[in-house]
């Protein structure tokens, strides 16, 4: 959502910077948002812009804004009034035009009461509120993002991996994700590793997925109901691809006509659903 809008702002040339304030040491947090002059600490020999400075003109995206120390809070307080700020060791105010987006995972609001953050920045902050719903509450979302997950993390890997198959889909959007996007594309990643052929299957998918007390997609069946439920799905996988020619997807199965018309009817398939116009 930052990125969509900064690239879709007058500020789309100017720079971009992302800053993780809960991945980052309290001790470098500060030197990493405001730079440093030389003699600042043992090890600062040359001058370093911080995070505010480099994003000038742009936009900062500070992620994870409620992890932030109380006294960090106050500086990022004064710049957000100010416009301006000093690097660490520094007497001399830098000037900057940044347009801030801040994110977290915390309410802020119970922050505010419970004396954790800063009720000042907290409605400086507050100008225009987005609210992203958790993974499991956007279904529709779900097929959309993994999509794009499987196009962009197979050309990255070099795989040839192109759908998701119809068990896998179910899997995912049954899911609960507590771990939201990243553990989506997470998911999307470890399975593509894991496939062997064009489609993701239900079985490359993390095991989190596939346990049925997790995700309650799979049902408690014995040996030859999961057999037919997986011959099935790999039958219409199969079909899919071959635009419903019974031929093609004969040979990619290694079967002959018969016996793919024969489980066809077993399943009640319908071949000439998948039939390009």
């Amino acid at each position: 959502m930052a990125h969509a809008l900064h690239y879709n702002s007058p500020r789309a040339e100017k720079p971009f910077i992302k800053v993780n304030c809960g991945a980052l040491p309290e001790n470098l947090i500060e030197s990493e948002l405001f730079g440093y002059e030389p003699g600042a600490f043992t090890d600062a020999r040359h001058q370093k812009k911080g995070r505010f400075e480099l994003a000038h003109g742009g936009t900062l995206f500070l992620d994870e804004v409620g992890e932030l120390s109380p006294a960090t809070q106050v500086k990022l307080l004064r710049v957000l009034q100010e416009r301006e700020f000093e690097r660490l060791g520094g007497v001399r105010p830098v000037k900057v035009d940044v347009r801030l987006i801040a994110a977290t995972h915390r309410d802020l609001e119970a922050a505010v009461r419970a004396g954790t953050f800063r009720e000042d920045l907290y409605y400086r902050l507050h100008v225009f509120e987005l609210f992203m719903p958790p993974l499991r509450e956007r279904q529709a979302d779900i097929l959309l993002l993994a999509d794009h997950f499987v196009e962009k993390i197979a050309s990255a890997q070099g795989k040839d991996v192109r759908r998701i198959s119809t068990s896998a889909i179910d899997m995912l959007v049954a899911y609960h994700w507590p771990g939201n996007v990243r553990e989506l594309e997470n998911a999307i990643e470890r399975a593509i590793l894991v496939s062997e052929g064009g489609v993701i299957h239900a079985h490359h998918l993390p095991p989190s997925l596939q346990t049925a007390e997790v995700s309650g997609t799979l049902p408690a069946t014995g040996l030859g109901d999961a057999v037919a439920a997986f011959e099935r799905d790999l039958l219409q996988d199969t079909l899919k691809s071959a635009r419903g020619n019974r031929a093609r997807a004969a040979r990619l199965l290694r079967t002959t006509e018969r016996i793919l018309n024969y489980k066809i009817k077993k399943y009640g398939l319908e071949p000439e659903r998948f039939k390009t116009p």
